[in-house]
C-alpha cells in the first residue's frame, strides 16, 4: 500500500475546507471539476428514472441503450464506429485506466505515460508492479510530446503506453501530425496496448481539433480510449465514464469490473442516456465560459512578476512557469493557501517534470479568478 499515491487536489481540498471551516475565505482554483450544475434535462431524466424504478443492478458492461448512445457520440464526435460490445460502462473515468494498468502493469513490464500528467497513472503503475517510464511534456512544445521521442523509449518490456489528449494538467493538445507518426511508428512494436484517456475530448478552444486513438484503425485491436460524462456534463458526483476496448480483451475489463464494482449506478446510467442524445445547448455554453476564462487567467497570469504562462488549448487549466520567482512549487503551493487563501496545486503534484509550475484550474468565475490571483500577486510583491 505504500507505492500507491494519491491525488494531491483531494488534499488541498481538505485543506482548504478546514481553513474555511476556521473562518478564512479561501478562492478555489485547484479542483478539476466544473462549477456548473448539470444541465436541468439530465437532472429531470435522472428523476424520473428514480420513479419509474430503476433501483437494481444492471448487465456489468452498463444499460445496453446506453452502450448504443455511447457509440453514436462516438460516431459524431469522433467519427469512428465501434460495437457497442466494446463498451465498457463503468463508475467514473479512473476505473478504465485502473482496470487497463492492472491488466499490463507487473513486474518487470514498462508502461510509458505522460509527465507532467495526472498522478493517478503514475501511482497505479508503480502499484502494479510495472516501471512508470516518463512522456516528458515540455512547455515549448505546447506541453505537447515528440512522437519520435516517444517511439524511442519503447523497449521489449513496454507493455502500456498511456496517452491524454487535451491534458490535465498542462491543457496541451496533441497535435494530428504527433499521433498520426506515433500511430505509424507502433507498428513496429505489435506488444504495446495503447490507453488514450480523452475525458476532455468536449473541451478544446481556437478551433483545436480533438483527435482520436479510435481514428486510427492500424491500432484498433489494442487500443483502449477512455471518456466520460464528467467534465463535458459537469457530472463529476454522478460517477460515470466508460471505456471502448479491443474485442480481445473486454472480457477481462468486464470481470475486473464484476470484482470490483459490480456495475455503474443505474440511475446515473439512465441520466446518462439523455445527456448524450438531448440538447447540446449547456455543453456549448458551458465550453464557451471556459475559453472566456481561459483568455482572462492567461493574461492575468503573465502579468504576475515571476510567471509566464503558455495559452492552454483544451480542458480547464492553465499551467504557468513560476521558475522566475525563485520560490519550489510546493512553496508557492502551501503560501498561497496559508497564506493568500488561494488554493491552486504544485506541478509536482503530477510528476518531477512538474517542478517549476503551477496549476490553476479556471472552472470557477472569472470574478474568483480575478480575485485569485490578485491575491496571488500581492503574496509574492510582499514577500
Amino acid at each position: 500500500m505504500s507505492l500507491l499515491g494519491t491525488e494531491t487536489a483531494f488534499e488541498v481540498l481538505a485543506k482548504a475546507k478546514r481553513l474555511e471551516a476556521q473562518g478564512k475565505d479561501i478562492v478555489h482554483l485547484h479542483i478539476g471539476a466544473p462549477d456548473f450544475l448539470t444541465p436541468p434535462n439530465i437532472v429531470a431524466a435522472g428523476e424520473k428514472a428514480l420513479r419509474d424504478g430503476w433501483h437494481k443492478y444492471t448487465p456489468a458492461k452498463g444499460i445496453p441503450e446506453l452502450r448504443e448512445a455511447v457509440c453514436e457520440d462516438i460516431l459524431t464526435h469522433r467519427g469512428a464506429e465501434v460495437s457497442p460490445d466494446d463498451v465498457l460502462i463503468v463508475p467514473g473515468g479512473k476505473p478504465t485506466m485502473f482496470y487497463a494498468i492492472m491488466m499490463f502493469g507487473e513486474p518487470g513490464k514498462e508502461i510509458l505515460y505522460p509527465n507532467p500528467g495526472f498522478p493517478i497513472y503514475e501511482s497505479l503503475i508503480r502499484w502494479s508492479g510495472a516501471t512508470p517510464v516518463p512522456i516528458e511534456l515540455l512547455e515549448e512544445n505546447g506541453f505537447s510530446f515528440s512522437a519520435q521521442r516517444v517511439l524511442e523509449q519503447i523497449t521489449p518490456n513496454t507493455s502500456l503506453l498511456i496517452i491524454n489528449t487535451p491534458a490535465n494538467p498542462t491543457g496541451g493538445v496533441l497535435p494530428r501530425e504527433e499521433l498520426d507518426l506515433l500511430v505509424a511508428g507502433l507498428e513496429a512494436h505489435p506488444h504495446v496496448t495503447i490507453l488514450c484517456d480523452e475525458i476532455y475530448s468536449r473541451l478544446l478552444y481556437d478551433g483545436e481539433e480533438h483527435v482520436s486513438i479510435l481514428q486510427y484503425p492500424e491500432v484498433r485491436d489494442r487500443a483502449i480510449m477512455l471518456d466520460g460524462w464528467s467534465k463535458t456534463y459537469a457530472m463529476t458526483g454522478w460517477r460515470l465514464g466508460y471505456g471502448v476496448w479491443p474485442s480481445t480483451i473486454i472480457d477481462h475489463a468486464e470481470r475486473l469490473q464484476i470484482n470490483s464494482s459490480s456495475c455503474a449506478n443505474a440511475v446515473t446510467q439512465v441520466a446518462a442516456i439523455e445527456a448524450l442524445r438531448g440538447p447540446q445547448d449547456a455543453v456549448d455554453a458551458m465550453c464557451a465560459a471556459f475559453d472566456e476564462r481561459r483568455l482572462i487567467i492567461h493574461e492575468e497570469l503573465n502579468a504576475i512578476p515571476g510567471f509566464s504562462c503558455v495559452m492552454p488549448k483544451g480542458a480547464f487549466y492553465a499551467f504557468p512557469n513560476t521558475s522566475g520567482t525563485g520560490v519550489a512549487s510546493r512553496e508557492l503551493e502551501e503560501r498561497f493557501l496559508n497564506d493568500a487563501g488561494v488554493a491552486c496545486l504544485a506541478g509536482t503534484s503530477f510528476g518531477a517534470l512538474g517542478e517549476g509550475y503551477m496549476r490553476f484550474s479556471y472552472a470557477n468565475s472569472i470574478e474568483n479568478i480575478r480575485e485569485g490571483l490578485r491575491r496571488v500577486a500581492a503574496n509574492l510583491e510582499s514577500a
